[in-house]
């Protein structure tokens, strides 16, 4: 097995510096254009009319009355939509499912669009869809795990994983002389990005230009041109600001193609906006899911096997996964290990890729069954994922491309005071006596890249322009990723003039899977560098130069010059190995991804360790979480204030994923009744108290040259274990489904122990 090093980057002065977002000022002044905002003359407002039942058929549209609103220009139903050119049913891309474009009259979820309103104003295509007044012919609906259990099956094909196995577990399990055998539930989870779905289509004979968000521009293209039949090339996208996406925004949703469709029939410009309460149906959801933990130690407390089975939603017309046992084979040391996945088929949208899709959910189970496996041993939970630390990749025994866990472990314990944790439960209350708990919880989240495209353009006064479809989701991708392209040219970073968010520049890639950064960043430096590799050709070829004669690879670019990096007395600026060549500006290309075989040698992950404190009140059983400390190990750091920023919204995720969000379905109608932030809670400032990030230092030169990983969705993975631990250790009841809500607790909570200490 070869152990090949990625070609190292030297850095200059901009990458690892806290700066300031570089699209902050247009955002909070309101100059930042976001894809509804934009109003081309002729603009039609489309709104879709969407299903209240979840299963059956629409038996009636009242599209006359519709039609006879005065602001009203088009009713579009299952029965006069105009064909596509493309499948609604194929997957034209790597983010595709099955797209719901009124096909039929058949519902197959609650929200899935049954009508398109068009009108002169929002107003009137939005009482149109109300004049249309659905009727329907209702079957029961399935919308919860064990309402379709005795079909559930296994999934096969691209992107669906089915199941892992290392080791002999038969053995394992007999090896054990303490085990467990727990199951885990994790509600669904809607997408809900401050702004919503959107899209402004227009049309130009066969040439379409789109503004709407996306986390995958170029991907974009190719789909919208599949559906419509034009080549890629014919399409524009244009996405300068997300707010927000973390996986919904890079797959197209029915209610788009829907609006482009109605762009096109009427030839005037068309903009649909999806409604909060519409982003509960065809904007992709995460699952909810079962999961069983068996777990074995010997005596010593070393794990002999983990067997992790996870049952998992997913519609009746599509198939996605929510890989939620892949969280156990990376992160602990057993001897034997097994992760399999069974899909049942319900009566909802289709789920996607949500913020850390599979580990989220998958290690909020196993980290609360690792602390079930350290009581029974009666080992202390962080002494015990010590015991079993994997040295090497579980299972496959490869060697981990980087791996700080112990770090983050050492340096999270010692800031939140870890070692004064009493071993039983029920020990800790504070001067108010409220019920206080500890509790941990590992994280883990693979590396990533995508292929991306770059372009730079040294300019004559020295300045420089960076072009790249890379897109900034609201994480702050402009800023970092214009640190990395400074530094390619050795430049300041207001030297540099970034463009990105438009699918005419280099293909950027994808926003996704935390190597967003790591990969439009690589292709960005490295198209800096082509620029360096020509200035250095010319100047080292050109005897009026300085650095005439010096080879090209010991030349170093800083500060608007080109020098000699072992004799900085030869240099030359920049703009006069221009002028002497003739040229007024120099344009470099890029290019960055990952070969396969480079991502076979090495394991390749981020880690960390979240630490939580609880507070339980023991009359009402509200619960609070008053700290979390979460340290992080991602490779190198290219802003730290952009970082941290990432690292404590996942962390705020996680706290909303362990109390607060879930998606709660009528089981009459199979609609989901909290279908807003009224009844679909989320964090407020008052849930988040104390928050801490720590980034542990780590040097990989295996997983890129940047030596970048990606911190975008770790902080979510360790944060829900912690909590649920954090509770069972305040209240001494284990609550095995999330989010855990005051109902759980206030069964059968035990009495605190007056013996508690104080804190």
């Amino acid at each position: 097995m070869s152990d090949t090093l990625s070609p190292q980057i030297r850095f200059g002065s901009n990458a690892g510096q806290p700066a300031t977002r570089r699209d902050g000022i247009a955002k909070v002044t309101g100059v930042a254009t976001f894809a509804a905002d934009n109003n081309p003359e002729g603009l039609l407002y489309a709104v879709y009319a969407h299903a209240k039942i979840a299963r059956g058929r629409v038996s009636h549209l009242d599209r006359a009355a519709a039609e006879a609103h005065p602001g009203v220009t088009h009713v579009i139903t299952p029965q006069n939509r105009p064909e596509l050119q493309g499948d609604p049913s194929a997957k034209p891309t790597m983010f595709s499912f099955r797209t719901e474009v009124l096909q039929d009259n058949t519902v197959r979820y609650a929200g899935q669009p049954i009508a398109l309103v068009l009108g002169e104003t929002l107003e009137a295509a939005t009482e149109g869809a109300r004049l249309l007044a659905p009727q329907y012919v209702a079957d029961p609906a399935r919308v919860g795990l064990d309402d379709n259990a005795a079909t559930s099956f296994e999934p096969s094909g691209f992107g669906l994983p089915g199941g892992e196995s290392h080791g002999d577990l038969e053995a394992g399990h007999a090896a054990a002389i303490r085990s467990i055998d727990v199951s885990y539930e994790t509600a669904a989870q809607y997408h809900n990005a401050m702004e919503t779905h959107a899209v402004v289509a227009q049309w130009d004979e066969d040439r379409l230009t789109l503004d709407i968000p996306s986390q995958a521009l170029n991907l974009s293209c190719a789909a919208y041109g599949y559906f419509f039949g034009i080549p890629p090339q014919n399409v524009t996208v244009r996405s300068p600001y997300l707010g927000g996406g973390f996986g919904s925004k890079a797959i197209p949703t029915g209610p788009q193609v829907l609006a482009i469709l109605a762009a096109r029939m009427t030839q005037r410009p068309v903009k649909l906006m999806f409604t909060r309460q519409q982003m509960f149906g065809p904007a992709g959801h995460r699952g909810a899911t079962r999961q069983r933990l068996r777990m074995g130690v010997d005596d010593t407390a070393a794990l002999t096997v983990i067997d992790h089975d996870g049952l998992a939603e997913t519609s009746t017309f599509d198939d996605f996964v929510e890989p939620a046992a892949n969280a156990s084979q990376g992160l602990y040391a057993a001897s034997a290990l097994r992760a399999s996945h069974r899909l049942v088929r319900l009566d909802v949208g289709t789920p996607g890729p949500m913020r850390a899709p599979g580990e989220a959910s998958g290690s909020a189970a196993l980290e609360c069954a690792m602390d079930e496996m350290a009581e029974a041993a009666g080992i202390d939970p962080l002494e015990f994922r010590l015991r079993n630390y994997a040295e090497t990749q579980p299972g496959t025994g490869l060697p981990f491309s980087s791996k700080a866990l112990r770090e983050c472990y050492a340096q999270g314990a010692e800031r939140f005071g870890w070692e004064g944790r009493p071993l039983a439960p029920l020990q800790m209350q504070d001067s108010d006596g409220l019920l206080t708990g500890w509790g941990m919880g590992a994280a883990l989240f693979p590396c990533p890249m995508f292929a991306a495209e770059a372009r730079a353009t040294l300019r004559p006064d020295g300045t420089a322009l960076f072009e790249t479809s890379a897109v900034d989701m609201g994480q702050g991708a402009w800023t970092s990723l214009a640190q990395i392209a400074a530094d390619s040219l050795g430049l300041t970073l207001d030297q540099v003039e970034f463009h990105a968010g438009h699918s005419s520049l280099p293909d950027g890639g994808v926003a996704g899977g935390s190597g967003h950064t790591a990969t439009a960043g690589g292709a960005l430096h490295a198209a800096g560098g082509d620029v360096v590799r020509q200035l250095g050709e010319l100047a080292t070829a050109d005897p009026a130069s300085p650095l005439y004669g010096a080879g090209n690879t010991s030349l170093v670019a800083r500060d608007g010059w080109l020098l000699m990096e072992e004799d900085e007395s030869r240099r030359e600026r920049f703009a006069d190995i221009l002028a002497r060549a003739g040229q007024t500006e120099m344009t470099g290309t890029g290019r960055a991804g990952r070969a396969p075989e480079d991502a076979m040698r090495h394991a390749m992950n981020s880690h960390g360790a979240v630490f939580a404190e609880v507070k339980v009140d023991p009359d009402l059983c509200q619960v609070r979480v008053t700290r979390l400390v979460g340290a992080f190990a991602a490779g190198r750091i290219i802003n730290p204030r952009l970082t941290e920023s990432q690292l404590m919204g996942g962390m705020i995720w996680g706290t909303s994923f362990a109390l607060h969000e879930a998606a709660r379905h009528d089981p009459r109608s199979g609609r989901i009744v909290n279908a807003d932030f009224a009844g679909y809670h989320v964090p407020v400032n008052a849930d988040v108290s104390g928050l801490e990030v720590i980034t542990v230092h780590e040097d990989d030169p295996y997983v890129n040259a940047l030596g970048i990983k990606g911190v975008g969705e770790i902080g979510v993975v360790g944060t829900v274990g912690a909590i649920g631990n954090a509770i069972w250790h305040a209240t001494g009841k284990r609550v095995r489904h999330f989010p855990i809500r005051i109902a759980d607790l206030l069964i059968a909570l035990p009495p605190a122990d007056p013996r508690g200490s104080g804190l």
